[in-house]
């Protein structure tokens, strides 16, 4: 792709962040939601991994519990309790 089709594909990407539903905040120092690409390639920056797996409701709730409690993320928070369970 050529540099003016590339800057017309950042344009178009960048009306419509601001034509979008949510987008009552964009330019005024809000965090923007990424979009699921730019999102994945942060993640694997990161060396994050996608891991799917089914948990009981009742531990699901325990989880989300001490995520509040911590005012942390959900996936810092069973990232945590992972390494501490296997640690030991």
């Amino acid at each position: 792709m050529k540099k003016t089709g590339m800057a017309k594909s950042d344009a178009k990407k960048l009306m419509g962040k601001m034509s979008a539903p949510n987008s009552a905040g964009f330019g005024n120092g809000e965090t923007v939601t990424l979009d699921r690409r730019e999102q994945r390639k942060r993640d694997q920056a990161l060396g994050l991994v996608p891991f799917a797996v089914k948990l009981n409701s009742g531990l699901v709730l325990q989880l989300q519990a001490l995520a509040k409690e911590r005012q942390l993320d959900l996936n810092e928070v069973v990232a945590d309790v992972l390494a501490k369970g296997l640690a030991a």
